[in-house]
């Protein structure tokens, strides 16, 4: 029974459903507004459904009428169904092993009636089937299992046949694990190996197989990777027109003899005339027209930093602790459109306070906390910095600690306080004066003026 709950610190397998499906209506009224939408109960003590059955409650849709959009209304009385759901509709306790009644038969006879009668008779149709026991008809007797798993079966197979597939969201209990191969795993089709179906060649009945040569050389565009086209001016080729990073070309009468020859005739020729070669570029890559530039080698101005072995070790190290596994931009919601998302729903639900959104855009820092990531970073810093990667923050520290103990010292040589009431502040160089806003820690940018005005306004004696 899906009302009852195993502990009291555990909630409830109906409670989890409910929830489940409430956050769907809200995510549909805003992504897939379109879509249409019946819930359904069954094993319940009341009936409402147009077939007249027993153990079967229609939530949403009235008596004679189709399936519909949800609305916000749907959703603020669904909200409130767990306290009002033993009183109106109320559940039984499983299929009465000595009754004939078959409600999951009966769920699938109405959801299936309500699906045909939806508005659009192309649409993709689903039944998600809610359910915490895995074997329904278990407590039957032998002969009336075996009836009632027939006709079930048959009718699910039916209204698969129809174009509506049934997807099954079990819930475990909390000492025993849901067991999908009891009835379910016939039930949504499912083949105990789960191999994939390939649909048989119309010829022979037999599944046309390629070779992973053959594969390949379906794949392949061309015969060769770069085939020149031509020769255009240098002033054709514009900085837009680079739509990846480039690449170098080098000869090699490893491959081919006599490359090379040919290579530096052509290198040659292309800058003496100013122009760049036009080629394709293709083979087991997705083909593409590249633009071959002749340039003439320079040694950099700047020597690349090398790093050692063990500052790579490290890095990588490093990175195999920040990485994101499987990482997809889709696992990452927009905390813009969460935030207005939120506002809809309050508005539409007519909700006191908003919904709080999560961004998840923003950096992990707890999981920067982690030990193995601290670690991980330490490690890496030693690499690089060494042992004087701490004492020269300290420094650094030290040394701005003594420019202003000696901003301090500097500041007592004037009287600020009296030149700012006889005005002669504006005497003093401006060096002179960020002595003062150096020693009571103010900021020091700004003209003169705004320095003076700054200090006037420190001691006090502004107007």
């Amino acid at each position: 029974m899906m009302l009852t709950q195993e502990d009291d610190k555990q909630e409830s397998h109906f409670h989890i459903a409910v929830s489940c499906i409430a956050q769907s209506l809200k995510a549909h009224i805003i992504n897939r507004s379109n879509d249409e939408i019946a819930i359904c109960f069954f094993n319940t003590r009341e009936k409402k459904n147009l077939q007249d059955l027993n153990g079967v409650y229609v939530y949403n849709v009235p008596e004679r009428e189709c399936i519909d959009r949800p609305t916000a209304r749907l959703i603020k009385d669904f909200d409130l169904i767990e306290d009002s759901f033993i009183k109106d509709i109320g559940s039984q306790n499983g299929i009465v092993s000595d009754s004939r009644e078959n409600s999951l038969y009966s769920a699938l006879w109405v959801a299936q009636a309500l699906l045909r009668k939806g508005s659009s008779k192309t649409a993709d149709k689903r039944i998600f089937l809610f359910t915490n026991e895995d074997d329904p008809f278990g407590s039957m007797r032998i002969s009336v299992k075996e009836d009632m798993t027939r006709t079930t079966l048959q009718r699910a197979k039916d209204a698969q046949d129809l174009g509506i597939s049934i997807e099954l969201l079990p819930l475990s209990q909390h000492d025993k694990q849901f067991n999908i191969s009891l009835f379910y795993k016939d039930l949504i089709g499912l083949n105990s190996d789960e191999l994939t179906e390939f649909m048989p060649s119309v010829g022979q009945n037999q599944n046309i197989m390629f070779t992973a040569a053959e594969l390949s050389q379906v794949k392949k565009i061309s015969t060769g990777h770069l085939r020149l086209l031509g020769f255009k001016p240098l002033s054709c080729l514009k900085d837009y027109h680079n739509m990846k990073p480039s690449t170098f070309l080098y000869p090699s009468d490893k491959e081919v003899i006599g490359s090379t020859r040919a290579f530096i005739a052509l290198h040659r020729s292309m800058i003496q005339l100013g122009r760049f070669a036009v080629a394709f570029y293709g083979g087991t890559t997705p083909p593409r027209l590249v633009a071959l530039i002749a340039q003439l080698h320079s040694k950099p101005g700047v020597a690349a930093p090398r790093a050692s072995d063990e500052q790579l070790k490290k890095a990588s190290a490093l990175m195999r602790r920040l990485e994101l596994k499987d990482f997809s931009v889709s696992q990452f919601a927009n905390p813009a459109l969460q935030r207005h998302y939120a506002i809809l729903q309050a508005i539409a639900l007519d909700e006191d306070e908003l919904r709080e959104t999560k961004d998840e855009t923003l950096p992990d820092e707890e999981g920067m906390k982690r030990p193995g990531v601290v670690k991980a970073i330490e490690e890496f810093k030693q690499s690089i910095y060494g042992d004087d990667s701490g004492e020269e923050s300290d420094s650094g520290a030290k040394d701005k600690s003594r420019k202003r103990k000696a901003g301090v010292a500097d500041a007592g040589n004037y009287d600020y306080i009296e030149l700012a009431n006889t005005g002669k502040l504006k005497d003093l160089t401006v060096v002179e004066l960020k002595t003062y806003l150096t020693a009571n820690n103010l900021p020091v940018g700004g003209k003169k003026e705004v320095l003076i005005n700054r200090i006037l306004t420190h001691i006090g004696t502004k107007t």
